[in-house]
């Protein structure tokens, strides 16, 4: 048995040199190749586009067949099906198998037969197929006596792949996961009543490790299942989520070409002004815990799933900007990037997706930083201009006395939550009426 790995060119030309998920993946890599070492077995890493490298590495060991895992983006079930045809064509047989959901594509449905377009009525049928058919931990450890051995291929460096040598902030690799999963398994009991404050240490932190496969899901819905209790269902919940994004992405690929889920949104009149987007993008709205949110996620690649929802609500609905735009700069940004899930996100808050949120609720930021970081701790962790600034006005400093105001070298709010508010109202109140 022969393990390679792709580092696919079609994948990371188009990226950023500073790409932090590539020099995440890289690290990932490495470990892999290094402990696949020491149980007597290599990984060959290759790098270029997946239908000639995979094919033509088949063919030179002499392959009999490739497996690999299934992948529900559009592009990559097209690229997946150019490799199995060019394997077919060198005589070796491909298979591909369900791994990175609990559940994939046709195996929790509608009675009707259709699938599911609203989450609630998906997660319990999600939990009861769970509950009949727990899920399975597969250990690969009695499987590593058929690694083959050989000579390891070359580790290419991430300047040779055209990206800058980089440390990721986050940990990488299987042991980065499996220290962050034990944290967590100490925690989860308290998941359902910490997980939307973002100043406590409420989440998981293991969705990198869910992206790129370095732990199991499997392995988290099994511990979760056999632990029961509130934080462990809404943990399952949030598993749930991820399985149904990707389900709705198998079935409706549109959406993979920036099409709204709900077509009577799919051109909505936004004003997209580039300078609001710049604000936005840079933590400069003069709003705090969105500001805060988003310069985390520039300087870490990380962002708190409670924000993801702020920070998006408030570019679509305050901002006026298109929420594609939103989508486009996550997609560069976060460390744990899936586009079924980014997609899924951007249009539930953006009201054009499944099971959205009702396009007349509209997140007030003011509220939402009062009530998940009552106390500033994470606004002034993020934002060290408001470090002096006192909890009365943390969440409104423009509230602030002049005096005290012209002290701190902080944006006046970009716009007037209640006059955006109503401009939102008249843009989806119109659409709906045409």
């Amino acid at each position: 048995m022969y393990c390679a790995f792709l580092f696919d060119s079609e994948i990371l030309d188009p990226l950023a040199r500073g790409d932090r998920r590539v020099a995440f993946l890289w690290q990932c890599v490495r470990e892999l190749s290094e402990k696949l070492q020491e149980s007597g077995g290599t990984l060959q890493v290759l790098h270029g586009r997946a239908p000639v490298e995979i094919p033509k590495f088949a063919h030179e060991i002499g392959a009999q067949a490739i497996f690999c895992n299934r992948d529900y983006d559009p592009a990559a079930i097209e690229r997946d099906a150019a490799v199995a045809l060019e394997l077919r064509r060198k005589g070796i047989a491909f298979h591909d198998f369900k791994d990175q959901v609990i559940f994939e594509r046709d195996e929790v449905l509608a009675k009707t037969g259709r699938p599911y377009s609203v989450f609630t009525a998906y997660k319990n049928a999600w939990l009861a197929k769970l509950e009949n058919s727990p899920p399975t931990v597969y250990l690969t450890e009695k499987h590593l006596s058929s690694l083959a051995p050989c000579a390891p291929s070359p580790l290419p460096s991430l300047e040779s792949l055209g990206f800058e040598s980089l440390q990721p902030d986050f940990p990488a690799g299987m042991s980065g996961a499996e220290a962050l999963f034990s944290d967590f398994l100490k925690r989860m009991e308290n998941y359902h009543a910490l997980r939307d404050f973002p100043a406590a240490d409420g989440t998981s932190r293991l969705s990198p490790h869910l992206r790129f496969g370095t732990l199991s899901i499997r392995r988290m819905a099994f511990a979760a299942h056999h632990r029961k209790g509130p934080g462990a269902q809404a943990f399952l919940s949030e598993l749930a989520w991820r399985d149904f994004y990707q389900m709705i992405l198998y079935h409706h690929p549109q959406l993979a070409a920036g099409r709204a889920y709900k077509p009577e949104f799919e051109h909505l009149a936004f004003e997209n002004d580039p300078a609001k987007f710049n604000a936005w993008r840079e933590g400069r709205t003069g709003y705090p815990l969105v500001d805060a949110a988003m310069r985390q996620l520039d300087r870490t690649g990380y962002m708190h799933n409670r924000l993801r929802m702020v920070t998006a609500s408030f570019l679509v609905k305050d901002l006026h900007v298109d929420w594609r735009w939103g989508e486009r700069h996550f997609a560069e940004k976060l460390l744990d990037f899936d586009f079924a899930s980014n997609n899924g996100g951007w249009q539930w808050v953006a009201s054009t997706g499944c099971d959205s949120q009702p396009w007349f609720r509209i997140f007030n930021p003011v509220t939402q930083s009062g009530r998940f970081d009552p106390k500033g701790t994470f606004i002034r962790r993020h934002l060290p201009e408001l470090a002096t600034c006192p909890d009365k006005w943390i969440h409104a400093p423009w509230l602030m006395p002049e005096e005290a105001r012209s002290r701190i070298d902080y944006p006046e709010p970009i716009v007037n939550h209640v006059i955006a508010r109503r401009k939102t109202l008249e843009i989806y109140g119109h659409e709906k009426e045409r």
